[in-house]
């Protein structure tokens, strides 16, 4: 039975370069003095979900902890030459951006690692990294932002982790208290954890008429949610619950298995 979903603390990004309620893999190069006294602007302080969207970084939203921008491209060629000028200012920010480039975008994830969470560097970067699409003609795609993580509804957290563990060659990710598995090689860009059923939930939803153990977190910005829930109502689906609204809701698809759509908790 699908019972409530826990909202993971922050946590960087499940992508390698080639994841207030919100929650989610690589490290730099070093370089000089003088650079990281240029870059390292702020403290190591994590910043809760309305700070960053006080700073007012419009390219960039926050998902399942991380900040993330998508940046679309008119082909390859483009969006490697604007990965190669992020490299470069990442290298000045002795920093590691998780950078996933196609033939038809370039899609940044910051976080700062050794903390767990999105600090003023992160910010730092993120707007220098706008700059530098700015210049070169790139214009941010926020509305296909988006994080997936599945839960495994289960009394046994422990003995699940060793199946998948094994099944995936997946590794702790360390998010969720309950436990949970990440692809450390970064091919699988999702997030499986584990959920035991809870009898006092402060979110209480309808029995499912629909056996089910697992079930998707679709992470989408503050600001796309409302869409993405219309669009999944549009398609076929049932809302269930909007009781933890604007931190998630719960639907159904037409044969009524359970979904969350979640989003970072803002002003």
């Amino acid at each position: 039975m699908y019972t409530e979903m826990r909202i993971p603390r922050l946590r960087a990004a499940l992508w390698t370069s080639t994841r207030g309620d919100s929650a989610s893999v690589a490290d730099g190069a070093k370089h000089n003095c003088e650079a990281q006294e240029e870059w390292n602007v702020g403290n190591n302080e994590v910043l809760t979900s309305s700070q960053i969207f006080d700073a007012g970084i419009e390219d960039w939203r926050q998902l399942a902890g991380p900040i993330r921008a998508r940046f679309p491209t008119d082909d390859f060629t483009q969006g490697l030459v604007f990965v190669n000028a992020i490299g470069e200012a990442a290298q000045k920010a002795n920093h590691s951006p998780d950078i996933a480039l196609t033939s038809t975008g370039v899609t940044v994830t910051l976080s700062s690692h050794g903390v767990g969470g999105v600090i003023d560097d992160d910010i730092a970067l993120a707007r220098r990294i706008s700059e530098l699409a700015a210049e070169a003609g790139l214009a941010a795609d926020t509305a296909s932002l988006m994080q997936a993580e599945f839960a495994l509804d289960t009394g046994s957290g422990d003995r699940a982790a060793s199946f998948y563990a094994a099944l995936l060659g997946s590794e702790p990710a360390g998010v969720h208290s309950g436990g949970d598995l990440v692809d450390p090689t970064g091919q699988m860009n999702s997030l499986l954890w584990w959920q035991e059923p809870r009898e006092n939930s402060r979110f209480p939803l309808p029995e499912s008429a629909v056996p089910q153990s697992w079930h998707l977190d679709v992470w989408v910005s503050h600001d796309e949610a409302e869409n993405r829930i219309a669009a999944a109502l549009a398609a076929g689906g049932q809302l269930v619950s909007d009781k933890a609204a604007p931190s998630y809701w719960v639907l159904e698809d037409p044969d009524g298995n359970r979904a969350c759509i979640c989003a970072p908790m803002v002003h």
